[in-house]
């Protein structure tokens, strides 16, 4: 059932926010000439995909995860985008492909060793990566593998439709404040 939610929203979500994304696109070429960012992530059964986002930092930022990354590396486009989970609107497309789900635990990088350790203890990998979750509307991030994995793990094991749309409209609404970065 929620993936045909999943679905019917990513493909509404790409119909309408259509001119959203051709804009954000275009004032990303002016702010860092690669509008999009694609990184290999950790998906459902530690199959690898493309994760594809509005690029936030500069191009020449290593590929770690984000609160490794320095907040200098954060374009000004960037921070509103990130500020306002923008960024996060071209994952639509991974959604639609099957290699996502709108809710769901973060995809994580192959190179996050002690968090890939963590979930695959309590069985994270079986279900497919989400752009926003319990974990997201609670402000645990990847900083944190052992806490990070568990909300994780409660996320799935209380899944519902219910709580699918709960944790969509805390995000849209604004509730967690993204991955943090390194001051």
């Amino acid at each position: 059932m929620l993936r045909v939610i999943d679905l019917f929203l990513s493909l509404l979500g790409l119909f309408l926010g259509f001119p959203v994304l051709l804009f954000i696109y275009f004032i990303g070429l002016f702010d860092t000439g690669s509008p999009l960012f694609l990184q290999e992530r950790v998906g459902r059964n530690k199959t690898p995909f493309t994760l594809v986002k509005f690029r936030t930092m500069n191009v020449d930022t290593a590929s770690v995860a984000s609160h490794l990354a320095s907040s200098t590396s954060i374009t000004k486009l960037g921070s509103f985008l990130r500020r306002t989970k923008l960024d996060e609107l071209p994952q639509l497309w991974n959604v639609l492909k099957g290699e996502m789900s709108l809710v769901g635990p973060r995809p994580n990088l192959f190179n996050q060793d002690d968090l890939i350790r963590e979930r695959e203890q309590l069985n994270v990998y079986s279900v497919r990566p989400g752009i926003t979750g319990l974990a997201q509307v609670n402000e645990i991030d990847m900083s944190t593998p052992k806490l990070l994995a568990q909300t994780d793990a409660k996320m799935i094991s209380d899944m519902s439709v219910l709580n699918y749309f709960k944790y969509i409209s805390q995000t849209v609404v604004g509730k967690g404040s993204g991955d943090r970065v390194k001051k």
